[in-house]
């Protein structure tokens, strides 16, 4: 039987390394860290080996497509596609970050919705039958979608909104943004909140909850362990599994969107 393999983006600290170091002990298979910065990527797996177990490398930045369609080939030809795809690597500007937010929008939109959808664009077609591919979204998502206007709130929530709808909807935020115009045109004041919108919609995803990482802080509630419980329960759903299913999960239970 051919091996198995779980692919995991941002791997290399928080909540990614998290969901590989379980991953590592609960999938049947080869377990893939992936980071864009290899040295990075390599300390984290010698980190991980340290602890016994042996989670493979491989260089994959989500915000360069030569990136991804390189990996993209990579587990084509040697796996002959992905079992399982966990969607992690993300990023969050600051409370106290002094960029303005048509910076903030833009860079932010950039990895977590436009990256992400490039992804998927290139690893879809690689998933295996049976297959499936796990979101890490956040709960901010929902709570953005609340704050924006009835009529924006009526096409997300829209059970015919269509990817290109889609695509367009986040573009508009951006630039919006960019010329000081998206509470005007119904936005909320979050680029964090509105590109996992975004990203819930688009796929799979689920919310790790509040965790301590590099991104949020050590205020938080839960430890990286404990964040990568949901997103490793998704990704380690028995074959022929049908639910969950184009829903936003956390603490292991399908929330309402």
């Amino acid at each position: 039987m051919a091996t198995k393999v779980v692919i995991v983006t941002g791997g290399n600290k928080g909540i990614g390394l998290a969901i590989v170091r379980a991953l590592c002990k609960q999938f049947q298979g080869d377990v893939y860290l992936t980071a864009r910065d290899v040295g990075r990527g390599e300390e984290a797996v010698k980190s991980l080996s340290s602890e016994g177990l042996k989670p493979m490398f491989h260089q994959l930045d989500i915000n360069d497509v030569n990136s991804i369609t390189t990996a993209a080939a990579f587990f084509k030809q040697k796996y002959g596609g992905v079992d399982v795809l966990v969607s992690n690597a993300g990023i969050l500007f600051k409370m106290a970050d002094t960029a303005p937010f048509a910076v903030q929008a833009e860079v932010t939109l950039k990895t977590n919705f436009f990256a992400t959808r490039d992804m998927l664009t290139h690893f879809l077609p690689l998933i295996k039958a049976g297959g499936r591919v796990v979101n890490v979204s956040s709960l901010g998502g929902s709570t953005a979608l609340n704050k924006c206007s009835p009529a924006l709130q009526e096409r997300f929530r829209s059970e015919d909104i269509t990817e290109e709808e889609l695509v367009g909807l986040m573009e508009q935020f951006v630039e919006k943004a960019k010329k000081g115009e998206h509470k005007d045109a119904g936005w909320p004041e979050t680029a964090y909140g509105v590109s996992k919108t975004g990203l819930t919609i688009l796929c799979n995803a689920c919310c790790p909850g509040w965790v301590r990482t590099d991104m949020t802080g050590q205020e938080a509630t839960k430890s990286p362990d404990e964040g990568a419980i949901t997103p490793v329960y998704l990704a380690l759903l028995p074959a022929g599994a049908t639910e969950p299913h184009g829903k936003f999960v956390s603490d292991k239970e399908v929330q309402p969107w």
